[in-house]
Formats: structure tokens, sequence, C-alpha cells
């Protein structure tokens, strides 16, 4: 029964993001326009229905035991915002009148799709890495932050002068220093001074390294995560303690 359940819901949940993204279209959009709305309600429903069921059971989970504060606690958890989020964008826009605001809530319904990294190992295999090493990433990020402070306040000060209408300030800059350092290079802002190359060309170089951290990180995590899965299991005997 429970994997007929999982199976109903990642299809309604791939059958959302369909949804979404065909809704764009503005000749399908047009033709099934009705056909859209009522899947959408359909969807609400049904994943309303199954939250406040999750919400109502979630005391059996012994993280969240407590009758009120286990509510509350599994309410702002990452599943229950994500839950949230799959429904929380229709019943807003019953009440609002501002279109910009209801257009961009209605992105908010992408989150659906997020729903179904619950049921797929592959995504469960990732965030336990990820978790594993939050620390080792949080470093290499924030060096990776810094050294994009750096260098684009130093081509700043160089491009400055040369071109104050593009290099107007340090923030606009790093638009730039995330470009060079990634090696994308959209091209609207580039330095012209000798100086101000060379440095584009180092943190190109720089880029290319630093970026690499948490590639490796992730990797060895990944590597990891896949030895300790299979390494053979050992027995003991309860007796003398040996292996068989």
């Amino acid at each position: 029964m429970s994997l007929v359940f999982n199976l109903t819901l990642i299809t309604i949940i791939t059958l959302n993001a369909i949804a979404i993204i065909l809704h764009t279209v503005p000749s399908i959009n047009r033709q099934h326009e009705r056909l859209f709305r009522d899947f959408e309600l359909f969807s609400v429903i049904f994943f309303t229905v199954e939250y406040v069921l999750r919400l109502w059971v979630c005391v059996e989970n012994e993280n969240y035991h407590h009758p009120v504060w286990g509510r509350i606690k599994y309410i702002f958890s990452a599943t229950g915002i994500i839950d949230f989020l799959a429904i929380f964008p229709f019943y807003f826009t019953l009440f609002a009148t501002d279109l910009a605001v209801v257009r961009i809530l209605r992105l908010f319904r992408i989150f659906r799709l997020f729903r179904v990294t619950r049921y797929s190992h592959a995504f469960k295999v990732i965030q336990d890495v990820l978790v594993d090493k939050k620390e080792e990433l949080i470093l290499s990020v924030t060096f990776v932050v810094f050294m994009l402070i750096i260098v684009s306040s130093i081509v700043y000060y160089v491009e400055h002068p040369a071109q104050p209408d593009i290099f107007s300030s340090i923030p606009a800059t790093m638009w730039w220093g995330v470009n060079a350092m990634t090696t994308v290079g959209y091209g609207d802002m580039h330095p012209i001074t000798p100086l101000g190359k060379f440095l584009g060309g180092m943190a190109a170089i720089l880029g290319l390294s630093l970026f690499a951290l948490p590639t490796g990180i992730i990797a060895s995590g990944f590597a990891e995560h896949i030895r300790a899965h299979k390494a053979p299991v050992k027995h003991r005997c309860p007796h003398c303690g040996k292996e068989f």
C-alpha cells in the first residue's frame, strides 16, 4: 500500500512539473486552459490532504514526538517547508490582487518537484554527502567569496578611472568577478587597461583552482559514501570474537 501511494505521489508531482512547463506555452495554455486549472485544483486538494495527514502523524517519529512542539518543529523542518510551499501559492493567490505577486507566487509551485527527493535514493545520497561535508564546503565557499571580494575590489580601483560607467562600484565589479572566476565571460564588462587585463587573466586562473575545491570535496564525499555502503559486512563469533 505504501509503495502504491508513493508511486501515485511521484506521478502527480511529475505531472505537476510538466503542467507548469506547458502552462507557459501560449498556444497550449489557450487550448487546454480548463484542463490546467482543474488539474491544479485537484493537485492542491491532494497535497493539502497529504500535508494535514503528515502533520497529524509526524508525532510517531521520535524527532517530532511532542504533540504540540513536535508538529511545530515539523512545520519548520526542510520537509515541512517544502510541503507547505507546494500548496501555499494557490491559497494566497485566491486573495491576492497584485498580478505581479501572483505571477511570482506561481513560480513557487515548482517546489512540488522537490518533494520527489523524499522517495529518491540518489537524492538521499546527495543529501547525506552534503551533510557529511558541510564544514569543508562552507570553508571552501567562504574562501571563494573572500577572493571574489578581493579581486573585484582591486580591479575596481584599476578600471574605474578608465571605465567609470561600467566599473561604477565594487558591487558592480563583483558581477565581472563572478564571470571572470567562473570563466563564463558574458562580455558586458571587461577590463581595457593592461593591468586590468592581467588581473582578469589571473582571476580566471585563480577561479579554476578555487571552484575545483568544492567539486573535489563532494567527489571525495561520494567516494567515501559508496565505499562505506559497499564494504563487506563482517560477522564476529560471540564467544571468541573472531571474524568469519
